[in-house]
């Protein structure tokens, strides 16, 4: 820390109580300055051989016959005063980066120009000031944090503005002229201490381009703002720098913000640090990663930022979304709703992505060239790891007891534009809400089902898929036909028949009680019993006998117990002839990518492996 030492006379202040402070001298004293509840007995010369205001005080005090003075308002109080008072007995005073800030501006208070006396001490404090204060990265910092109590005199003798400068032009200099120690929070390296013996003594670590962000984060709010704008005006650091700076600053001044949550009860006082930072964030795409906006968002919603700021955080995020987790879009609802996690948030986030193709669209009619150049056009990658993503966050919510199922189903469509090769992770999701909501009506189990396309359910997907009790019957069939067509295709074989057992069923179709009681429609949207899954699977297992795909050929009907011919009369009434297949197929054709029936996917058409989504930061990394 740098200092300057004024004076050279000894210190001969002394205190009597601790209200009372006095000067050790022979001759006595003639006049008494009260500053606040401390009163200072001094001698007139001095001090008004170099204070003007004094020169007026006491001269107006003398026509009253009184030696006594009042200052009730001086900055800095009684410290300040006595470093002023000291100066003008020309006694030793050590101003620093702490107390520098204060003895200025009582010196102004007190009037201690150049033309009062040559070499006063405003000049000597400028002089440090610029000389010393603002050429060391820390003072300055130091300084800057008391120029707070000094308002507004510190604003107005521009001591602010020069702390702020000083801060902005260090932290913009090349990395190469930083002598910079990495001791912020954890243990030194070996080549750091000098304890590396391929360094021979030498510190060869370079300093990475963010090496000020974490000394940045002491400053308040209001401060910090102005530093960070000083530092975008210059336009020397990369947008990322300045996203890591914002990143850093979050963590270090919103309690729980890491966790997405603000762990304070008074979270209305968070509310302008949230703000400023939103207001602070980079513009280019990528400069702060989706995950901490995320977290801003979070935190914005906890301590109620305006819309404006809000709707910022949306369209940044909706930019980005294919870097985010299912995690991070876990948004809890506010305490008065019933349900656990506020979906509207998200269909908000998932309508500013689908909204850059819309504008890529419409800026195309008018310039066509500049279009294919745009940076942020959605790819087919980005539209699939954010279709997985729904997917992965529809199976979070799903389990939510309260949520309505019209909530599910539109933000479901709202990505079913997007064609991707396995629908498993929609399937997952689908099968948790119907575990979660087992009252829903068959009309509403109808319509959640219909959000998936059976032709893309993996094997094992469809295992588990033939054997849930909480599908409806027309699902079931519909997974055990696909199964068997992919099975055919595979083998080399044409689309397999009927299997007999079902093409037996025309000429009986209307002799079922299950058809004579209930209407076959609604008994297809029915949940199929354990009698129906395992004769439907017995059926199969004879069709890919008779294809020669799961074992060796067999001539006639497999052997069946009571209960299996008991399921299959049951089910007679609902297959009437074999345009039931034809049926199910085409219900779905109007679905368009979800649609049963989507030439663009070959029937036969394996699963993928889904795409990893960018992991999230827990912590600050250094931008290098």
């Amino acid at each position: 820390m740098k200092f300057m030492k004024l004076g050279s006379k000894p210190d001969t202040f002394q205190s009597d109580g601790n209200n009372v402070r006095y000067v050790s001298n022979e001759l006595a004293t003639d006049v008494t300055v009260t500053v606040g509840d401390i009163k200072f007995y001094l001698h007139k010369f001095p001090l008004l051989s170099k204070s003007a205001y004094l020169q007026k005080l006491v001269a107006s005090r003398d026509e009253e016959n009184s030696d006594e003075v009042k200052i009730s308002d001086i900055p800095g109080g009684p410290v300040a005063f006595e470093i002023c008072a000291k100066f003008c007995y020309g006694m030793t005073v050590a101003l620093n980066a702490y107390n520098v800030v204060a003895a200025r501006c009582a010196a102004e208070y007190l009037g201690m120009h150049e033309n009062i006396e040559k070499g006063n001490l405003i000049y000597k404090i400028d002089v440090f000031l610029n000389s010393s204060i603002c050429r060391s990265w820390k003072d300055s910092i130091i300084a800057i944090q008391t120029t707070k109590s000094m308002l507004p005199l510190s604003e107005e003798l521009k001591v602010v503005s020069l702390c702020i400068d000083a801060i902005a032009t260090k932290a913009c200099i090349d990395v190469s002229s930083v002598d910079w120690s990495y001791t912020y929070n954890r243990k030194k390296l070996p080549e750091e201490t000098g304890n590396d013996p391929s360094c021979n003594g030498v510190r060869s670590r370079p300093v990475p381009k963010d090496w000020w962000v974490e000394d940045l984060c002491e400053l308040e709010i209001d401060l910090y703002k102005r530093v960070v704008m000083n530092i975008k005006t210059k336009g020397i650091l990369s947008q990322e720098v300045i996203g890591e700076a914002l990143k850093a600053y979050s963590y270090r001044r919103l309690p729980g913000f890491s966790k997405g949550v603000i762990h304070s009860r008074d979270v209305a006082k968070y509310r302008s640090t949230v703000d400023t930072i939103v207001w602070l964030l980079p513009a280019e795409k990528g400069s702060v990663s989706c995950s901490f906006l995320m977290k801003l968002l979070k935190a914005a919603i906890i301590v109620d930022s305006g819309e404006m700021a809000r709707e910022q955080l949306v369209r940044r995020i909706g930019q980005q979304l294919e870097e985010a987790s299912a995690n991070d879009l876990l948004i809890r609802a506010a305490e008065r709703e019933d349900v656990m996690y506020d979906v509207d948030t998200v269909q908000k986030i998932v309508k500013e992505f689908l909204m850059q193709d819309q504008n890529a669209d419409f800026e195309s009619e008018e310039n066509e060239v500049w279009e294919m150049q745009r940076p942020g056009i959605l790819t087919d990658a980005s539209k699939l790891m954010v279709a997985k993503l729904i997917d992965a966050y529809l199976s979070e919510i799903a389990k939510d007891p309260n949520l309505p199922l019209a909530k599910f189903v539109d933000l479901a469509e709202m990505v079913s534009c997007i064609s991707r090769p396995s629908h498993d992770g929609l399937y997952r999701a689908i099968d948790i809400y119907l575990k979660e909501h087992p009252g829903i009506s068959k009309s509403e189990r109808k319509r959640i089902c219909k959000l998936m396309d059976c032709k893309k359910l993996s094997v094992d997907a469809g295992m588990h898929a033939v054997q849930n009790e909480r599908l409806p019957l027309r699902v079931v069939v519909q997974i055990l036909f696909f199964e068997q067509v992919r099975a055919a295709a595979s083998s080399g074989s044409n689309t397999p028949e009927l299997p007999k057992g079902l093409k037996d069923l025309n000429s009986v179709s209307h002799g079922s009680s299950r058809s004579a009681t209930t209407n076959p429609e609604e008994d297809w949207d029915a949940v199929a019993t354990a009698e129906e899954l395992k004769a439907l699977k017995g059926e199969l297992a004879a069709l890919r006998m008779s294809n020669g795909v799961g074992g060796s050929d067999r001539t006639g009907e497999y052997s069946r117990n009571s209960a299996d011919k008991a399921a299959i009369s049951k089910m007679k009434g609902l297959l009437n002839s074999k345009r039931i297949f034809t049926k199910i197929w085409s219900s779905k054709g109007a679905q368009g990518e979800n649609s049963g029936s989507d030439s663009s996917d070959s029937l036969g058409s394996g699963n993928t492996e889904e795409a990893k989504s960018t992991p999230s930061r827990n912590r600050r990394h250094s931008v290098s």
